[in-house]
């Protein structure tokens, strides 16, 4: 509740066409989307208010016509302005205090699309006749590449899943132990199906359908597939499943996949489990700690495995196959790593093998 009420807080401050776009632009969103963006509106306003409007008295004051009249100079100057600025906010003692805050390219980006989105609004809702962020490039992302679980990566987090009474102890084991065949089942389906966690929390157990060997669940956007569950996944699955179907209390539609009070597990409890079972199998890299790294991982082993690449887009549930490039692309990397690691500059190896 109280997240509400800091959203309410911070939409009040703001003038009447914010509140409409939040409403519309955000409906469904959660409250910290909602907040998030309002806020970012709220630094370019204040930008706008010290910087070119600077006879209204409060930003709340500002009209979609004010807006209209911005230019593409005004939205450069901002986003350089973007990377150090300086706020002021009261505490809950009363006290003002003022702050420096940096944001990095991503932080950047973040705002900038929330000012696109409200000018996109405000354009097609015909407060302004023009949509001058359409002439706006966003910050250019150096983005690291997030490298899939290697080979030995899987094996190790495979025999911690399987064989967990040998690395926890006490209250950790009893709890292991409580949860193990959920865990396998969860884990091994999203290494061997490659799909998203909150696809997989989602499932009943009547979306899982042993005749035909597959689950059907819901993608992106609201359509339905059906997965097929490789021989190891579709094993630990049926004994999960009789498992919860042992309990005569079990229906059909119930969840799949629950957690200890028998509610729906969580996105954020399946996170947290599979960074405690990537500790036991001594994989420290944080990319490599969240359960999309088990999908990213998928997607690598199916490419390096010769499946053609619209085919992994279509498993993925990836409607624009750009983004199934990215995967492709992390396995080439790996490739040229493998080949360059072997090459031999005498070209010894090249005349042995002749």
């Amino acid at each position: 509740m109280s997240k509400y009420i800091d959203l309410t807080k911070i939409l009040t401050q703001l003038p009447d066409f914010v509140f409409d776009y939040i409403e519309v632009a955000y409906d469904g969103e959660s409250v910290n989307t909602q907040i998030g963006y309002s806020i970012d509106i709220k630094i370019f306003l204040e930008y706008l208010k010290q910087y070119k409007f600077k006879t209204i008295g409060g930003i709340e004051e500002f009209t979609p016509q004010m807006l209209g009249e911005v230019t593409l100079r005004d939205l450069n100057g901002f986003k350089a302005y973007l990377q150090e600025y300086e706020s002021e906010y009261t505490t809950v003692s009363g006290r003002r205090v003022k702050r420096i805050r940096r944001n990095n390219e991503y932080g950047i980006n973040r705002k900038l699309s929330g000012i696109r989105g409200l000018f996109l609004y405000l354009y097609k809702n015909d407060y302004i006749d023009h949509n001058i962020t359409d002439k706006l490039d966003f910050k250019k992302l150096h983005q690291k590449m997030k490298r899939p679980l290697t080979t030995q990566d899987v094996l190790n987090l495979i025999h911690v899943l399987y064989d967990g009474e040998d690395y926890f102890e006490g209250r950790s084991r009893a709890s292991y132990l409580n949860r193990k065949q959920r865990d396998i089942a969860l884990f091994t389906a999203y290494l061997g199906t490659g799909c998203r966690v909150s696809e997989l929390v989602n499932l009943n157990i009547n979306d899982v359908d042993f005749e035909s060997s597959s689950f059907i669940v819901t993608r992106k956007g609201g359509d339905q597939q059906e997965i097929f569950m490789p021989l190891q996944v579709e094993n630990e699955m049926l004994k999960y499943v009789e498992e919860r179907l042992a309990d005569e209390n079990t229906k059909d539609n119930d969840p799949l996949f629950i957690s200890r009070n028998g509610k729906r597990i969580l996105p954020q409890t399946v996170e947290k489990n599979l960074k405690g079972y990537c500790r036991m199998a001594g994989i420290t890299d944080p990319d490599k700690m969240h359960p999309h790294a088990l999908r990213r991982t998928f997607a690598c082993n199916m490419i390096a495995d010769g499946v053609d690449i619209k085919m992994v887009a279509e498993l993925m549930g990836h409607k624009n196959i750009e983004v199934t490039h990215r995967y492709y692309t992390q396995y080439a990397i790996q490739k040229r790593k493998q080949v360059m690691r072997n090459f031999d500059i005498t070209g010894q190896q090249k005349e042995q093998e002749e």
